[in-house]
């Protein structure tokens, strides 16, 4: 497939692949021989693979780096069940179209790092390495995120309130309403200089799809709970957070680290949720060198 003339990875450009009945967009870059790097990206109902490609594509030198759209997502088609299972299998059938036989590399972030537990849990054979970005083992977090907001929403994010955040966490009216909160909320997710021009773009452009946000936080989903399952994991596994970072906290990866046998623990200081942006080089050099020292 060539990449349009604004396409930001002319040499990865956004392909698409039929899994599971569904339409995923993607982008691959690295030598085919090279170990399989799935990234997983945050953000129910509103995430994509671009932040996620952006931070790690650099890493194609060590890995077939693919960054791909959950269903209902991005890019990606709406296709039904949006669910945790559902998206674990496509993950699943990812694998096994880019890699065959062998072994990914498992890179989720927030959402995506619930994703990448589940994954872990219920394909363990699937996974040589479990990378894990400022995310949590169960829906208890979002008790402790509520409580960061009351601490920083008033200088922070002066727009929010305690109920946009309850709408995170539950049911969202539709993508208009959607769009309107995260903008709101957004400065919470930065440690630096809020830059309100960049962050009105972000906005404008993001796809928010609040039937995909709905079915991932009802009643069926959203008490997810991988505490007792993350003890039988015997997979190298990396867990990195900002000290900052408000929605997952670092008393969460703390709390996976806790449970999974020889794990390692990263706390970045001065970080916030997107710790992958806020320190990139950092956390590329932490990456290659934990798989590097912890392959067989």
């Amino acid at each position: 497939m060539t990449a349009p003339a604004s396409d930001p990875y002319p040499d990865a450009p956004l392909s698409f692949i039929g899994i599971n009945g569904a339409r995923l967009a993607y982008r691959l870059k690295g030598e085919p021989e090279l170990p399989l790097l799935i990234t997983l990206h945050g953000g129910r109902g509103f995430g994509s693979h671009d932040g996620d490609f952006a931070a790690f594509h650099p890493l194609s030198d060590t890995f077939r780096v693919l960054s791909f759209d959950f269903r209902g997502h991005g890019q990606s088609s709406p296709t039904s069940p949006c669910t945790f299972k559902q998206i674990v299998d496509d993950i699943e059938g990812l694998r096994k179209h880019f890699a065959g036989d062998e072994k990914a590399v498992i890179l989720g972030g927030s959402f995506g790092g619930f994703i990448a537990q589940q994954y872990a849990i219920t394909y363990p054979d699937s996974v040589s390495h479990l990378l894990l970005r400022g995310t949590a083992p169960s829906h208890h977090h979002e008790k402790e995120a509520l409580e960061n907001i009351r601490k920083r929403a008033a200088t922070k994010a002066p727009m929010a309130s305690e109920n946009y955040l309850k709408k995170i966490f539950g049911t969202i009216t539709d993508d208009n309403e959607f769009r309107i909160i995260m903008f709101a909320i957004g400065p919470l997710y930065l440690d630096g200089a809020y830059d309100a021009d960049k962050a009105l773009e972000s906005a404008r452009k993001t796809i928010y799809n609040a039937e995909s946000h709905n079915s991932l936080y009802s009643e069926k989903e959203k008490y997810f709970d991988y505490r007792e399952g993350l003890k039988t994991l015997a997979i190298p596994t990396l867990i990195f957070v900002g000290e900052h970072d408000w929605i997952t906290p670092p008393s969460q990866s703390k709390l996976i680290h806790e449970r999974v046998p020889n794990s390692k623990l990263v706390i970045f200081p001065n970080a916030n949720h997107s710790v992958h942006h806020d320190k990139n080089a950092e956390v590329l050099k932490l990456i290659r060198d934990f798989v590097s020292s912890s392959t067989a």
